[in-house]
């Protein structure tokens, strides 16, 4: 059984199509490096664009080296270290926040003893007790 091929016009429409998207000149589509637009570049249908084997495997040679798949995997290593600093940021404040809730929750509690050993005091200094001279003053 023979391979599907397509028609030398069809294959010469994706191979101007891989060619403009290439250089960042695309007349159809946002020119994405996407197997999509290669074919709506091309102006042919998904099902014919993947009867094109031999294009397909030029395509994906070619999008594996190219500056702008090199772009794109930078961008998505950056975008994993921004993930993974965001995730780390977020554990970070949840810890100070917990802090932050811990020392409030001690502070009430202090000024709370505070307070009753302030009202304590006052009480506790308006008593007057008298002291024997007589023996303060022999010892």
């Amino acid at each position: 059984m023979n391979p599907p091929t397509v028609s030398p016009e069809t294959e010469a429409a994706l191979r101007a199509a891989m060619e403009r998207l290439f250089t960042q000149r695309p007349t159809r589509t946002d020119g994405k490096l996407t197997k999509n637009s290669l074919w709506r570049e091309a102006g042919v249908s998904r099902a014919t664009m993947n009867r094109a084997t031999a294009v397909l495997a030029e395509w994906d040679n070619r999008t594996e080296h190219s500056p702008a798949s090199l772009h794109d995997q930078q961008q998505t290593q950056i975008i994993a270290l921004l993930r993974r600093q965001l995730k780390d940021n977020r554990s970070n404040r949840r810890r100070l926040q917990d802090q932050v809730d811990a020392a409030a929750t001690v502070i009430a509690v202090l000024l709370t003893e505070n307070t009753a050993l302030r009202e304590q005091l006052t009480k506790h200094s308006a008593v007057i007790v008298p002291l024997d001279r007589s023996q303060s003053a022999r010892k």
